[in-house]
């Protein structure tokens, strides 16, 4: 952050510590709290403090209004008022110096970098994006295609589809918990959300494998998904707490069985109507495409033959989460989407070992799906990410200084958005300075849809990569044998990109 230069506003004298007579405790009546309350608890307070001079826990509005009088005396407060009062302060308190060294030169850039331009609209579906803008750098470099898409609605339907069923599964599991325990609480709360992990794209594509978009393109709800989510949600809850009232009456199983199956379809139901069927995973379908060489070619596979480029099984995830002990394998309790399918996972490692393997990666041409919290520091009309880019403390004379593992630990920032980094440029002692990043909000946001992020909001705002292996040494790939340490649904390596 930036440097507070400007005049510093008048300082109140310290409160001293107020010593209170008769202390609330869990163990008082409403009405003895509400007596404790009313009695005078020490000494008053400096006459320029917001807090009330009878009690250090009430504002005292009449002070706070003294208090806003003093300030707008500060003619640098006016102005702060005047600018920052009428328009975005994220806009208004803008860098210049670094909107000026934005650039898109890079001195590695993977081939094949994504062509088009894809775009998410208004769904939450970031990480099927990034994760289809990375297979398709090894379908285009198997068939020799310049450009094309993957569909990101036909993972879509499926993930719907196997999340329904993972929260049914996850209800019938934690049975034994109060409907309103947090972990029940969680489960309510996103039965079946859009966002999503790359263990989850892996789980898909194993499984239901991938197509050109021509095959199955958006629908409107696939490009708008609110209200079907809205819909199932709904839907879910309610199928919930029936799974759990015949769970609880010791129902047969077969009884379960049978309720939940037809829960499920109707799941499927809303899905189809609101998506359209699916291609069948196992049945073989034509594409017509032109090579770089403008050559018709056709292509008669399976979704999931055709899966078989991406080799995406292999790649690991690994994470900069400062809370926790590096090279220590992490996993998140009943999150998921294919039940008894592949568990998320972390791998745990420092953010310099992070950054050498993104860099190896760029240098094999290989495309990275990385997590990032994307809503902090950055501006997505000219797609920039640096954490010198809006100077709040310059603005608002404030200082700001979590580190990264506090802003976890608060709930400050987490993994709000998956992109794809392409390119990296390199300083003369071969440290990363600033990478390029491949979004998925059209061509119109950023350059050309592409943005740019400094090495250091990656040391900030970045807490997931997803790599090859043979990028990383032996002991960060032997953490992966590890027993994992399982953190809460609720913990923020939990949050879905």
């Amino acid at each position: 952050m930036g440097s507070v230069e400007s005049t510093p506003m008048p300082q109140a004298p310290p409160i001293r510590a107020m010593s209170r007579k008769r202390p609330a405790s869990p163990q008082m009546t409403l009405d003895e709290k509400f007596d404790a309350f009313r009695i005078d608890h020490g000494d008053a307070v400096s006459s320029s403090s917001i807090l009330s001079s009878n009690n250090s826990a009430h504002v005292s509005g009449a002070k706070t209004e003294q208090y806003v009088h003093e300030l707008l005396k500060d003619s640098k407060n006016r102005l702060g008022l005047s600018a920052l009062s009428t328009a975005n302060p994220s806009a208004v308190l803008e860098r210049t110096s670094v909107i000026l060294r934005d650039t898109q030169y890079y001195s590695i850039t993977i081939p094949n970098e994504g062509s088009p331009v894809t775009n998410q609209r208004s769904s939450g579906r970031c990480w099927i994006f990034a994760a289809t803008n990375v297979f398709r750098v090894a379908i285009q470099q198997k068939y020799d295609i310049k450009s094309f898409e993957l569909s990101q609605a036909y993972l879509f339907f499926w993930d719907k589809v196997e999340k329904a069923n993972y929260f049914l599964e996850s209800i019938l599991d934690t049975v034994g918990d109060d409907v309103d325990s947090r972990l029940v609480s969680a489960l309510m709360a996103s039965p079946v959300g859009d966002g999503g992990q790359w263990d989850m794209i892996v789980n898909l594509v194993s499984k239901y494998g991938i197509l050109p978009q021509e095959l199955y393109p958006d629908s409107w709800n696939a490009q708008n998904s609110s209200v079907m989510d809205r819909l199932l949600t709904t839907k879910l809850r309610e199928d919930g707490l029936r799974l759990r009232a015949l769970k609880a009456s010791s129902s047969s199983a077969e009884k379960i069985a049978a309720a939940k199956e037809k829960m499920m379809q109707d799941i499927v139901r809303i899905l189809t109507l609101c998506l359209g069927p699916p291609p069948s995973a196992d049945e073989k379908f034509t594409w017509t495409y032109y090579d770089s060489s403008h050559k018709l070619k056709t292509l008669s596979l399976t979704p999931l033959e055709f899966a078989a480029s991406t080799h995406v099984t292999k790649f690991i995830s690994i994470v900069n989460d400062p809370r926790n002990d590096y090279n220590r394998l992490l996993t998140v309790d009943h999150l998921g989407n294919v039940w008894d399918g592949r568990p998320i996972t972390y791998v745990n490692v420092d953010k310099t070992v992070l950054k050498d393997a993104c860099v190896a990666m760029l240098k094999k041409g290989l495309p990275i799906f990385f997590g990032s919290d994307v809503g902090k520091q950055s501006d997505s009309a000219k797609g920039l990410m640096d954490t010198d880019l809006v100077d709040y403390e310059l603005g608002f004379n404030v200082k700001l200084g979590l580190s990264k593992a506090e802003r976890l630990l608060t709930g400050e920032s987490a993994m709000t958005h998956a992109m794809v980094l392409t390119a990296v440029h390199l300083d003369a002692d071969n440290r990363p300075v600033r990478w390029r990043v491949e979004n998925s909000w059209s061509s119109t946001a950023g350059t050309d849809g592409y943005f740019v992020m400094s090495d250091a909001w990656m040391d900030e705002y970045c807490y997931q990569a997803v790599v090859d292996p043979s990028v990383v040494r032996q002991d960060v790939r032997d953490v992966l044998k590890q027993k994992p340490k399982v953190l809460p649904l609720w913990d923020p390596m939990g949050a879905l990109a």
